[in-house]
């Protein structure tokens, strides 16, 4: 067994003074590393990379150790399991483990994030304003798309946390995982396992400040040990019914799970637009801990989607208009002509919900620039959301003279944002959907919005693995039959052309309505171009368009397999 972890120092926690900064900023990387710290930090080495082979090599063992634990996003969360009661995930375990550990997220400042859709994009914004002023940042989210390596990331780079910087920290704690696991009588699941480590690492690198996205709902999450003497600022990007039955089987019992991140006398930032009385509970829980709310959607706040224009290699950017002025913000804002690379309306109110986290920093005394906060909205890009493939990435895989737009959207209103972005960067020619979800999302809810904006030519319905089991995984017979229904249900004319393969889909379908088909390869490859076939011979004036949709899980098998 190895030897215990030392514990580790306690440092300041508020914000760096501003020419103690300046100072690290101007020094070289070794020499900005030792003035904060005594002991060799941890190498975040170079670039990542996603090859699958190098990666397996080097995280073999500890991916291996991470697969004997009980995985939820597997299997899927048991009921009750995100609310704050008896049925709740047990806090006590995850803080006895960072015990164990040395308590590392005692020793950062911490951004926490929950919220139904939005945590993602929210995280990185704010990620990358920080970094662009200079912070050392860490930051944690989750799911991954080809690698869990993508769920870490730390220091001034933004890269996913290197393979060998990951086995070493994982051989250095497995003496301590080993024995709490047993302790806890293999309770222990990957996502509490997993955010330690990233803790750990976390307070080893001597990170300014970190910005940690909840896994589920909120106040029973593995991330909430976050105090009120670490927390610099909470954030709630929205309420949705998703997880219901985890979270207690409501708007407000999801509400309620999600407003468990408010800490005592910290500022809490509420994206939204929530409904009314989903907002008074998250009020009223801010003014039990005697929180400030910063509310995104502020009279005091203007923001506006001016156009989209599409950059070389397919890949657009939407220019808005952001303007912040509020009563409980010293700090104000005003950025004219901002290029966002994440789409949609929706990702214009994530940007300002960040931009309102970053001025809520600055009251802090933390120094962030408007330069900064400009640049980190404009360079964020994050895989799979509103992912226009590129023209290289579409030839790669046999296919020409098509669009491609990948979003891992799964909810109603993650339908309603990508059925935005379509609208904007795809108002004329012919399109396709390419479906898989998981089994404990609205399937109902989300073929009605993707299909009440307009009339699609063709719909394939797929199935895929979720988190590379099939306990999740719903089968394209059962997404048909939604799909069939909700047709009826909006009197929308549609054939159902049955399974595609290659002989049917190389046929010229002989009818003019909407066409329903699933598929039942195994290749995600094989079931674009089956759907690019059908679709070319729909398309005589303007390129095609193929969404894949419905899961995360489907968008990453598809850049795994271009990456292959």
């Amino acid at each position: 067994m190895s030897s215990p972890l030392p514990r580790l120092p306690i440092v300041a926690l508020g914000p760096p003074n501003p020419q103690m900064l300046r100072r690290l900023a101007a020094a070289p990387v070794r020499f900005r590393y030792s003035m904060m710290s005594s002991s060799k930090p941890f190498e975040s080495g170079p670039p990542a990379s996603f090859e699958a082979v190098s990666e397996a090599a080097d995280l073999r063992e500890f991916l291996d150790y991470m697969e004997r634990l009980k995985n939820y996003e597997k299997v899927g969360v048991p009921q009750g399991a995100g609310t704050d009661t008896d049925e709740g995930f047990d806090l006590g375990r995850m803080r006895r483990l960072l015990g164990r550990l040395g308590d590392p997220h005692k020793q950062f400042k911490v951004v926490h994030i929950a919220g139904t859709k939005g945590k993602g994009s929210t995280a990185a914004f704010i990620s990358n304003i920080l970094r662009e002023e200079g912070y050392s940042v860490g930051c944690y989210t989750s799911p991954h798309l080809l690698s869990v390596r993508e769920r870490i990331s730390v220091g001034k780079c933004g890269n996913p946390v290197s393979a060998i910087l990951l086995q070493e920290l994982f051989q250095e704690a497995k003496g301590i995982l080993d024995q709490s696991i047993m302790q806890e009588k293999e309770a222990l699941s990957h996502f509490e396992v997993f955010t330690a480590l990233s803790f750990l690492l976390f307070a080893k690198e001597r990170v300014d400040i970190a910005v940690i996205e909840a896994g589920l709902g909120g106040a029973r999450d593995a991330t909430n040990v976050v105090c009120s003497t670490e927390l610099a600022t909470a954030v709630i990007t929205s309420i949705g019914e998703e997880h219901l039955a985890a979270l207690g089987g409501s708007l407000q019992s999801i509400a309620l799970a999600k407003s468990g991140i408010i800490k005592s006398g910290c500022p809490v930032v509420i994206g939204g637009p929530f409904e009314s009385h989903i907002e008074e509970i998250i009020r009223c829980k801010a003014s039990l801990m005697k929180s400030k709310v910063i509310s995104a959607c502020d009279p005091g706040i203007q923001k506006t989607l001016k156009c989209l224009t599409m950059g070389k290699e397919k890949t657009p950017y939407q220019t808005c208009d952001i303007q912040i002025q509020m009563h409980n913000l010293q700090s104000s804002i005003t950025l004219p002509n901002v290029k966002l690379h994440l789409l949609g309306i929706h990702q214009l109110q994530n940007a300002v919900s960040a931009t309102c986290t970053a001025l809520s920093l600055r009251d802090q005394g933390w120094v962030i620039s408007e330069k900064s906060i400009r640049a980190g909205l404009e360079k964020t890009i994050l895989n799979g959301r509103s992912q226009f493939l590129t023209q290289g990435e579409t030839l790669s895989i046999g296919l020409s003279d098509i669009d491609i737009l990948i979003d891992g959207a799964h909810t109603e209103a993650s339908a309603k944002g990508l059925v935005e972005v379509i609208k904007m960067a795809h108002p004329h020619g012919t399109l396709a959907f390419l479906v898989a979800m998981a089994s404990d999302k609205d399937h109902l809810s989300f073929a009605k919005q993707l299909l009440s904006a307009g009339r699609p030519e063709l719909v394939v319905l797929t199935e895929v693995k979720i988190a590379g089991g099939k306990s999740r995984m719903v089968s394209a017979s059962v997404l048909k039959d939604v799909w069939v229904k909700t047709s009826k249900d909006l009197g929308i004319d549609f054939v159902d052309i049955g399974i595609i393969d290659d002989e049917k889909s190389n046929k010229e379908p002989n009818c003019k309505n909407m066409m329903l088909a699933t598929c039942e390869s195994t290749s995600i490859i094989d079931s674009i171009k089956h759907a690019a076939q059908l679709l070319k011979s729909r398309s005589k004036d303007h390129p095609g368009l193929i969404v894949v949709t419905g899961s995360l899980h489907l968008v990453a098998s598809l850049l795994a397999a271009i990456k292959k």
